[in-house]
């Protein structure tokens, strides 16, 4: 059978096909804007403010923001990065978008590879969702993780040793922004070296390759301009997990990025937010 010139090509560079940055324009701009903006939203909020341990690891703590008055809920964001680098505070203007909304906005912070492996990050990720659970009674949860948080948050729909039980009632939505829910891709590429993942590892790891203990309706949020990986990843949870009667929609966002796709979690007006705080 001959193959159309539009088909796609397989993957012969995997770092290539994982290496968002390179593929951005004035990508250290956006780094450098993101910390910036981080910063600024912390001095304005700073009274609103406070920061959660919830482990011994010295990263595991969790930037909490408080709006005034009655609280709807509660936002918990997971910040990306590969598992491998960033903090919770690098990410704080995100919580813009919900706090204006008035829910309580979670930023978890998380130890990173190659100081500990991947399933250990989701055993912290467990951990801190469960610890704002109990800080924070009775009000609705809404989890979002971007990139390697995408992965962390869908991964935490699977676990079989998951959430408390009164955590998992007060779950209501999860949205994995262009998540990586397939690891065994990554055991090609260069960054392996720190991340450590073997081949089973990956399987074991993969929201993709798991089927979801927790059904509660995921949202899969990908950029159009993003990786070809990456819209492949983000269409997976859907494939494979709608068969198996798990409520999981797919969005392309037009012409956004890997960098800017998550920009719309700080407007307290944009379609991503209504769309994951729907009560």
């Amino acid at each position: 059978m001959s193959s159309n010139k539009n088909d796609p090509q397989p993957i012969t560079d995997w770092d290539d096909a994982y290496a968002n940055a390179a593929h951005i324009t004035d990508s250290d701009e956006h780094i450098t804007r993101w910390k910036e903006n981080a910063n600024q939203f912390r001095t304005e909020h700073r009274n609103a403010m406070s920061r959660l341990k919830y482990g011994s690891h010295e990263r595991e703590c969790i930037d909490v923001f408080t709006p005034a008055g009655n609280a709807r809920g509660i936002a918990v964001f997971v910040h990306g990065g590969y598992w491998l680098r960033f903090s919770q505070s690098d990410w704080s203007h995100l919580a813009a978008g919900p706090f204006a909304q008035h829910y309580i906005t979670a930023m978890i912070g998380y130890p990173l590879c190659p100081d500990v492996s991947i399933e250990r990050i989701t055993t912290s990720i467990n951990a801190a969702v469960d610890q704002i659970a109990n800080q924070i009674p009775n009000l609705p949860l809404f989890l979002a993780g971007h990139s390697a948080g995408g992965h962390l948050v869908s991964h935490l729909l699977c676990r079989p040793d998951g959430l408390a039980n009164t955590t998992t009632a007060r779950v209501k939505r999860v949205l994995s922004i262009s998540g990586v829910h397939d690891l065994a891709p990554l055991t090609k590429t260069k960054m392996n070296t720190h991340l450590g993942l073997t081949l089973p590892d990956a399987v074991a790891l993969s929201p993709a390759r798991l089927r979801p203990r927790l059904s509660r309706p995921l949202l899969a949020w990908v950029g159009g301009a993003e990786l070809p990986e990456f819209i492949r990843q983000n269409n997976l949870l859907e494939n494979t997990w709608q068969p198996l009667g798990h409520e999981c929609q797919t969005h392309i966002e037009p012409a956004r990025h890997h960098f800017d796709v998550i920009d719309d979690l700080a407007d307290p007006h944009s379609t991503m937010l209504e769309r994951w705080l729907a009560e």
